[in-house]
């Protein structure tokens, strides 16, 4: 029997996107790429860091021993957690900070992250900190993904991996994508660089920023044969999804205000993608295409796989930039289980 193909899109979201890598540890640990063909994924920001980790254990996992495809998934954040007394302070110290600014009770400074006095604050707190890799995103993810290797692999054709950034001197949406041989380390930092608190990366000519700016994640483009090829186009995509569709109330409180605004900005390009693919199968239903050129296409199937509601209004903006070591592996156990549901629902485990 034909196996369904299936892309999986990451959306972003800081920190909460440790909930992401446990959606994804289901996926992986219950061997779903021997029941569907996963044929891409794609991820911005947060999620294009659990997109690689996965991307990677699956492109490799035919030498993975006894190790789970997950393993190297759960290592990252754990290596991305707090794990000492200098950096839980610095950690609480932060989000509290943040937190006091939302609720209004402190001024918000706008710094640049190429003032020499922010660089400076930054080489002394690590400068002292026990663990610098905790503070350097580019040594954490050279750690789990060999990059030299990936770039020896040239252009494999599947999975294929599309990360979202933006290119800030011509304001243009970038995907980069395995299918070009584009992958390497810039490209994820690129898709994580937030301008308030990292300078643009630089790759080549082009200077990117946050793909939070372009598309959160890349959806519509996991059907484009230019970034993904004619062969690797889903008959399904599975989107996990950080920021929430809808809230109970109107917010009124000031840190509630900008909590939603975050979540709905988030949002945006997100359901846009699925506008423009849920038009599209419309027009498919509905026979608007010529039987020449529609018999080539058929409705695509989305699913979204979100967080659990109690979990979700508990958090804030500032968690977003929380790693709590408590705090993450909640955020995983929720998204191992809410990924299970998932799979359950589509009869793909017990």
């Amino acid at each position: 029997m034909k196996r369904s193909k299936v892309a999986i899109a990451c959306q972003g979201g800081g920190s909460q996107t440790a909930f992401t890598a446990g959606v994804l540890k289901s996926i992986l640990d219950n061997d779903i790429h021997e029941k569907k063909e996963i044929v891409a994924l794609s991820g911005t920001s947060g999620g294009a860091v659990c997109a690689i980790l996965a991307w990677y254990s699956l492109i490799k996992s035919d030498d993975k021993g006894s190790q789970p495809l997950s393993k190297r998934l759960m290592d990252f954040w754990h290596d991305n957690s707090v794990h000492n007394y200098y950096d839980k302070f610095l950690n609480d110290c932060m989000v509290n900070y943040f937190r006091a600014i939302d609720d209004g009770w402190m001024p918000h400074w706008e710094a640049s992250p190429y003032s020499p006095m922010v660089k400076a604050w930054s080489y002394l707190f690590q400068g002292m900190a026990p663990n610098r890799k905790f503070y350097d995103l580019k040594k954490m993810l050279q750690a789990h993904v060999d990059f030299e290797e990936i770039a020896s692999w040239g252009m494999p054709q599947r999975p294929v991996l599309l990360i979202g950034a933006a290119d800030v001197l011509n304001g243009e949406f970038k995907k980069f994508t395995s299918l070009k041989g584009e992958i390497r380390v810039e490209a994820v930092l690129a898709s994580a660089a937030v301008p308030s608190i990292f300078p643009a990366v630089q790759i080549g000519k082009e200077a990117y920023w946050d793909g939070l700016f372009s598309d959160n994640p890349p959806t519509d483009e996991l059907l484009f044969s230019e970034f993904v090829g004619k062969e690797n186009k889903p008959d399904e995509i599975w989107i996990v999804q950080i920021n929430p569709k809808g809230c109970k109330k109107i917010p009124t409180a000031p840190q509630d205000i900008i909590d939603r605004r975050n979540e709905m900005i988030g949002n945006a390009s997100l359901y846009q993608d699925i506008q423009k693919i849920e038009l599209v199968n419309r027009f498919l239903k509905e026979g608007a295409f010529i039987p020449e050129f529609g018999a080539k296409y058929k409705p695509i199937t989305l699913h979204l796989i979100t967080m659990s509601p109690d979990l979700q209004n508990r958090l804030d903006y500032a968690t977003k930039l929380n790693r709590n070591k408590g705090y993450i592996n909640a955020l995983i156990q929720d998204g191992e289980e809410r990924g299970l549901e998932f799979l359950r629902a589509q009869g793909l485990v017990n």
